[in-house]
């Protein structure tokens, strides 16, 4: 492999820019990259960690390359019991939303399941937020406008059907 080149401590402001700017130009493997690049410099810097969780959550998509596990690694490093749980909650729900994209046999009740466990997060998340912040709620929102709007339920319980003969 070849052998990668550090940036400058004096560049992450600007680096943490071009984060934002190829997110927006639809290019979240460009900004996942640079995020990478500044958390070798700085491994707890926070604007990094919630541009790259945000860059991977870019990526959920038809083809599912890049799964819940592999992004809900980096939550924990978050500074913060509002935001683990807000962004936790920010994975869960784009996954949710990627699945019901892909549209496969099952995928209406995988993705209710997973808005519901991101409900739960953004209510976590709000109860911890402050007075002028209410982020969570307008995701707890879009989850449930996106759980009635697809007319989601949740899987039925198969009964088991004992047949005598």
């Amino acid at each position: 492999m070849t052998e990668l080149k550090k940036i400058h401590r004096e560049a992450i402001p600007r680096a943490l820019e071009r984060v934002g700017r190829y997110r927006l130009l639809n290019q979240p493997r460009v900004a996942e990259s640079i995020c990478h690049d500044i958390l070798a410099i700085e491994d707890d810097n926070q604007e990094a960690l919630i541009g790259l969780l945000l860059a991977l959550t870019d990526q959920f998509g038809p083809e599912a390359k890049i799964g819940v596990n592999a992004v809900m690694e980096y939550v924990p490093r978050l500074a913060g019991e509002y935001a683990k749980a807000y962004y936790a909650g920010i994975v869960w729900e784009r996954h949710a939303k990627s699945r019901l994209a892909r549209s496969y046999p099952g995928s209406g009740f995988d993705a209710y399941d997973e808005l519901r466990r991101a409900l739960e997060l953004f209510e976590k998340a709000h109860a911890l937020s402050t007075d002028d912040d209410d982020d969570a709620i307008l995701h707890w929102n879009a989850c449930g406008r996106a759980i009635d709007g697809s007319k989601l339920e949740a899987r039925p319980h198969e009964e088991a059907s004992v047949q005598s003969e």
